[in-house]
């Protein structure tokens, strides 16, 4: 209803002999409506920039950190050419004296150097195309938070198209990224199509990475709790959390190889160190104060369930980090989610 044909409101009128005297109208003031849609954009966008930061930051100082120009990667690549130098003159100072001896033990020197070089060279290589992957996802991770919170269509379009591409070779997603490839070609606006890759790609992988995490959060208390060494619980608690990361990053995409584990590790362990005082103060120290009983009842069955969730929380910085796309349409995980077992949640076990 427009202005001109909304009712007069009542107003007074006061008489002065025979004139009428009205008195002075109060200005109407029109609220304007709020967009209820758009406030919600904006509380998502503003929810999701804390999180966002963690894990750009953990990435930077992991998967995306740069060694070439850094005296620490001056030295280890001096070190490793030093060390490849060596040994490349042990070898052939050892077919030269092979080939002294005998032709037939020289030739076999030979061609065991020459393997052991194809070996290395493919070895090589393979590292390289993992850290590249791993590169790859880091940054289309950046950019498809950029191209949410700017609500930029193009970009939207162009990022989720490649997100398309790195699980062109798996068979199981085959149908989602068809789906996925309908919506690029649709009129979408680009926050709902990064929306809707995300629901449709990453969901699954999503699920299978919470299963992963449950799975060795509940190996790790069991085998705790029962362990009569300290020193296999060390053992077994490292050995699970270099499974479980390498798990959730081969479910993502971007399974590391030797070197890439190294920068994926130092993107965790920067996670946790950014998110990991909230996120114990916030949920794990309080689930762990209100379920005592079990530290009550034994010190090896609390000990196991502290283990449990610090494992559940390795997890979840690992499935932050190598996640190709931020947390906008989904809410992110927390312990309780992944591991209700170990709050004693028996309904959602």
């Amino acid at each position: 209803m427009s202005n001109s044909e909304r009712k007069p409101r009542p107003r007074a009128f006061r008489l002065q002999g025979d004139e009428t005297v009205t008195t002075k109208a109060k200005p109407q003031v029109i609220e304007p409506d709020v967009d209820v849609f758009a406030r919600e954009a904006a509380e998502l966008v503003d929810g999701m920039t804390g999180d966002e930061s963690a894990v750009a930051a953990a990435q930077a100082n992991g998967l995306l950190r740069r060694y070439v120009f850094s005296w620490g990667g001056i030295f280890f690549s001096a070190l490793s050419g030093l060390i490849s130098l060596g040994l490349t003159v042990w070898a052939w100072n050892l077919v030269e004296d092979l080939f002294s001896r005998s032709l037939v033990l020289g030739t076999i020197g030979f061609a065991l150097a020459a393997l052991t070089a194809v070996a290395a060279l493919v070895f090589l290589t393979r590292e390289l195309l993992a850290i590249a992957r791993q590169n790859r996802i880091a940054k289309l991770h950046k950019l498809l938070a950029d191209a949410h919170s700017a609500d930029d269509g193009k970009a939207a379009r162009e990022h989720v198209a490649e997100l398309c591409k790195i699980y062109e070779h798996r068979p199981d997603m085959a149908r989602a990224r068809a789906q996925v490839g309908d919506y690029v070609k649709q009129i979408i606006d680009g926050r709902d199509l990064i929306d809707l890759a995300e629901r449709n790609l990453i969901r699954p992988l999503d699920d299978q990475a919470r299963r992963e995490i449950a799975a060795a959060a509940k190996r790790v208390s069991v085998v705790t709790a029962v362990s009569p060494r300290a020193l296999l619980d060390v053992i077994f608690v490292a050995g699970q959390v270099i499974f479980l990361m390498r798990r959730v990053a081969e479910i993502y995409g971007g399974r590391p190889g030797l070197f890439g584990f190294f920068r994926l590790a130092r993107s965790v362990g920067a996670h946790l160190a950014i998110t990991g005082v909230v996120a114990v103060g916030d949920t794990l120290l309080q689930q762990v104060i209100g379920h005592g009983v079990a530290s009550r009842l034994s010190a090896k069955l609390g000990e196991g369930v502290l283990n449990g969730l610090l494992t559940a929380r390795v997890g979840l910085s690992a499935m932050a980090v190598c996640r190709p796309t931020p947390f906008v349409a989904e809410k992110p995980p927390s312990v309780g989610d992944v591991a209700p077992f170990l709050f004693g949640d028996k309904s959602k076990s």
